[in-house]
């Protein structure tokens, strides 16, 4: 029976590990659809952000998973194989520095404190993904696949699409494992979700537009953390960071007219402020709900306390009262009690 239930797990590993590649090969070709830089450059690499929620959800064992994913990429992007197995291990490293960075922060996967919120942003994203940004773009320059002129633009453009992948993406994945559906909420609570999600299509939309209407989103990303935290912020990040991609590739509405390298800080910027300002609010407001609870149950065990030792509410003891009256009835001091 144990070595069935070591077999069992071990097979259940191996089906996590190709799922997880699997995840990430998809994902990744997705974020190369929209590359701005080159055929492996994109501003928006979503396979970082499914590789680190693989390893705060499954644990650091499925890092082959990761590690097949990027192979598979990269194997139908360039024959040099040993450029491809440089990149694999960045890649892999560059998550696995993440996740140890958020443990060591004792980052929880719930997300409902600022510290949590600001230890992705500053630790998982922009720390982390400098190992990958650093290994790939070297490894394409010494690969001849990249001139020196374009080393730091194409070395900006992978370590921002690494971290906004992990800022976009990864909230999502770990909203979803603790999604619940919401069984008790009342009809104003729908019908408030409804508007939010008319609302994203509309915003996404004229992100599009050749009208230049990106700030526009940022209302709506305020809206979605104040009124549903994580689980309405980080999907309204997501699509909103997307559409902003497929507007400068595109080079529609505030991307029109402008050079490569204005397009790639303006669309960064955007990227990383809608992100921060999702994930930031949505766990203050978060901590601040939480607190605001702990204070109210602490105030109704106090009372419950207050009451458990307060004297009758019938009114004050009636031991002198009785004795009086026992004196007048009897017409002489009280029988001792």
């Amino acid at each position: 029976m144990a070595r069935r239930d070591q077999l069992r797990r071990g097979g259940t590993a191996v089906l996590q590990m190709c799922a997880v590649a699997m995840l990430y090969f998809a994902s990744g070709k997705l974020g190369l659809l929209q590359n701005l830089v080159g055929d492996a450059v994109t501003p928006l690499w979503p396979a970082s952000g499914i590789a680190l929620a693989s390893l705060l959800l499954l644990g650091p064992r499925i890092w082959p998973g990761i590690a097949l994913g990027v192979f598979l990429i990269y194997i139908t992007l360039t024959t040099s194989i040993p450029a491809i197995l440089v990149i694999m291990v960045g890649d892999t490293l560059a998550a696995l520095c993440s996740y140890a960075l958020l443990r060591r922060a004792g980052f929880r996967t719930r997300m409902d404190r600022l510290r949590d919120a600001l230890a992705l942003v500053f630790l998982g994203a922009f720390t982390g993904m400098l190992i990958s940004a650093t290994v790939g773009t070297s490894t394409l320059h010494h690969a001849h696949e990249l001139p020196a002129v374009g080393f730091w633009p194409t070395w900006w453009v992978w370590w921002t699409g690494d971290a906004m992948g992990i800022l976009v993406v990864t909230p999502v994945l770990l909203a979803l494992r603790s999604a619940r559906w919401p069984k008790d909420a009342p009809p104003h609570r729908w019908a408030e979700g409804s508007l939010l999600v008319a609302a994203t299509i509309g915003i996404c939309l004229l992100e599009i537009s050749p009208t230049p209407f990106l700030f526009y989103a940022f209302p709506l990303l305020t809206w979605a953390a104040f009124r549903f935290q994580r689980a309405g912020a980080a999907p309204c990040a997501l699509a909103v960071s997307t559409f902003a991609v497929l507007a400068a590739t595109r080079r529609s509405g505030p991307f029109a007219d402008h050079t490569l390298l204005t397009n790639m800080i303006a669309l960064q910027a955007f990227n990383g402020t809608a992100a921060l300002t999702a994930l930031l609010l949505a766990a203050a407001v978060t901590e601040r709900n939480q607190t605001q609870e702990k204070i109210e149950q602490a105030g109704r065990r106090l009372a419950e306390m207050v009451a458990r030792i307060a004297p009758d509410a019938s009114g004050p003891p009636t031991f002198g009262k009785d004795r009086q009256r026992d004196q007048e009835e009897n017409g002489g001091p009280a029988r001792p009690s």
